[in-house]
């Protein structure tokens, strides 16, 4: 009884340790990840979710909610510089549900596009058609 709290307690002790490492990095893989939105670079985008994948294991459904480019989501950031391949690639990755939900600031994307006059976007016409 006495072993298994001590490993429990060593465990515990050192994934304590381990996280807040582990957050940095994968913010630093991320770090550029709203410039090459913006610069609707889709091949380096691609190769940006990937690397995060492979290295992290983690999908863009996982990391989509924690990353805002100037106070907007990765695909509003997309529809507002009309970034269409970048905005494309990130609305085919993400899970239908997802793209329904209500982001930080409330608001849906469609509630979102439809209040800013964004429904001709073609990156708009995307989440449209894929909801």
């Amino acid at each position: 009884m006495l072993k298994s709290l001590l490993l429990t307690s060593a465990v515990g002790a050192s994934l304590m340790f381990a996280a807040p490492s582990a957050d940095a990095k994968i913010e630093d893989a991320l770090a550029n990840i709203c410039a090459i939105v913006k610069a609707d670079d889709k091949g380096e985008l691609r190769k940006k979710m990937k690397k995060v994948q492979s290295d992290y294991s983690i999908k863009l459904r996982d990391y989509y909610d924690g990353i805002t480019c100037g106070g907007n989501s990765l695909i509003r950031l997309a529809i507002l510089n009309n970034a269409v391949e970048a905005g494309t690639l990130l609305v085919k990755k993400m899970p239908k549900k997802h793209l329904s939900k209500p982001e930080a600031d409330g608001k849906t994307l469609q509630a979102w596009i439809a209040e800013q006059g964004l429904d001709t976007n073609a990156v708009a016409q995307v989440v449209a058609d894929r909801i």
